[in-house]
């Protein structure tokens, strides 16, 4: 250890491994190779090749490109089937849809469950009459799909009829039976340039 720390500038202000005691500015780097020791430009020339794998960012968990397509008509199947639930007040397609832990965020941001999602379609309370759907993404990482697209809405409440433009997110997870299940939704009442909240 004691013969390794004389390697160093004795001055303690380059703190490089040379044979030569290094002076503060005497010294231009570039000089710096003709006075280092043979190990220790090894170092430095493997830490220049190393240092952009090790520092590099990770690369996602790609899902293969068959795989991914497979699963995106997957969703896609799925993102209709909602639709049609919706727009035909069907609680057991919803209800295959949904997982159990299943969360929503309403537009007015309240939370809901499956069970009150469920409850909200049979009471018929809120009637949805008409949904087109526009400019759908859909991002998979590992077992998770997240879709965000962007609905026109039209229906009828207890309040009488209303519509409007929603952008929406729906997460789905596949399951351990290998079915994808919707655990998250929220939507957002798109506002148009000088609307009232």
């Amino acid at each position: 250890m004691h013969s390794f720390l004389k390697l160093f500038d004795r001055r303690g202000l380059a703190e490089l491994p040379c044979v030569t005691p290094m002076h503060a500015a005497t010294i231009h780097p570039s000089q710096l190779i003709r006075h280092c020791k043979p190990y220790a430009l090894m170092l430095l020339l493997v830490l220049g090749v190393c240092a952009p794998v090790i520092f590099a960012a990770p690369q996602k968990n790609a899902m293969p490109k068959g795989q991914r397509h497979e699963s995106r008509h997957e969703i896609d199947q799925l993102e209709e089937a909602w639709r049609n639930a919706v727009l035909k007040a069907d609680i057991a397609a919803m209800s295959a849809l949904l997982a159990d832990d299943y969360m929503a965020i309403t537009p007015n941001g309240t939370l809901q469950t499956k069970e009150e999602a469920l409850a909200n379609l049979r009471s018929g309370a809120t009637h949805i009459t008409a949904l087109e759907v526009s400019d759908r993404r859909v991002r998979f990482y590992g077992t998770t799909a997240l879709v965000t697209s962007r609905a026109e809405v039209s229906g009828k409440s207890a309040m009488g009829d209303f519509s409007g433009t929603y952008r929406y997110t729906r997460v789905y997870v596949r399951n351990a039976q290998g079915k994808w299940k919707i655990v998250s939704f929220e939507a957002n009442r798109v506002r148009e340039p000088g609307e009232r909240k």
